[in-house]
């Protein structure tokens, strides 16, 4: 009797285990570090009367504490332009390169809403919002600091400096997943504000408002291990 008992109760251990790892393989389990890149399109806001696209790439390292809640580490290198000598009457122009090194927190809405009874909620689940720290270094490379229309007219600033600034975000993650319910892709779209505390990415040092830097991003993310369980089925 004590044998069948026995037997009997690690059957119905077994079968619960069973279950539960079938369960987590289901749509639950997601990897809690991924590395990505990504490609900016920037438009800067500074000192100049025109602003100039140009691009840079970003590379992160993303620790997930759940499936949407991620704190990210990235670097970005890339270029920065504004204004035109011959046009604008200030005659300011310039080109700087630039890298940063920041660290973001993001919270996407499938972490704060239940979206298991709504096609509509579970649309709106990759939907996020973020924002942090950074340190951005520049060194221009060209820059004109003197008016063509207003003789003897001079914009002063800088050609190197480093700056903190504020990364705000906003954007949507596309999860891809992989045979086991598992997101190992993301695909990241989004819209970063880069707000700087300084007046010196472009060189000049004029007027009260300081620089910044709106950012389009198109990126992608790859799991890179520490899988785990979430509260949640990802999946629905």
């Amino acid at each position: 009797m004590k044998k069948f008992t026995l037997r009997l109760t690690l059957l119905t251990l077994l079968t619960c285990f069973s279950a539960l790892a079938s369960k987590a393989q289901n749509g639950y389990d997601f990897s809690q570090y991924d590395l990505g890149a990504s490609l900016n399109f920037n438009s800067f806001y500074g000192d100049t009367q025109t602003s100039k696209s140009t691009n840079s790439a970003s590379f992160n390292f993303t620790y997930n504490q759940t499936a949407f809640l991620n704190y990210i580490f990235e670097l970005q290198v890339g270029k920065l332009m504004g204004g035109d000598s011959t046009k604008d009457y200030l005659g300011r122009q310039f080109t700087t390169d630039y890298h940063y090194f920041a660290f973001r927190i993001q919270l996407q809405a499938g972490e704060i809403m239940d979206y298991s009874r709504s096609k509509f909620m579970n649309a709106l689940k990759n939907f996020y919002v973020g924002g942090g720290l950074g340190m951005v270094y520049s060194n221009v490379t060209n820059i004109n600091r003197y008016s063509i229309q207003y003789i003897g007219f001079y914009t002063p600033g800088v050609d190197k400096a480093s700056q903190l600034f504020f990364p705000a975000r906003i954007g949507y993650e596309f999860k891809l997943f992989n045979k086991n319910q598992r997101p190992d892709v993301k695909i990241d779209i989004g819209y970063q504000y880069n707000i700087i505390f300084g007046d010196n990415i472009d060189g000049f040092k004029a007027g009260s408002h300081n620089d910044a830097v709106g950012q389009f991003t198109v990126g992608m993310k790859f799991s890179v291990g520490g899988v785990t369980s979430y509260r949640k089925e990802i999946t629905w």
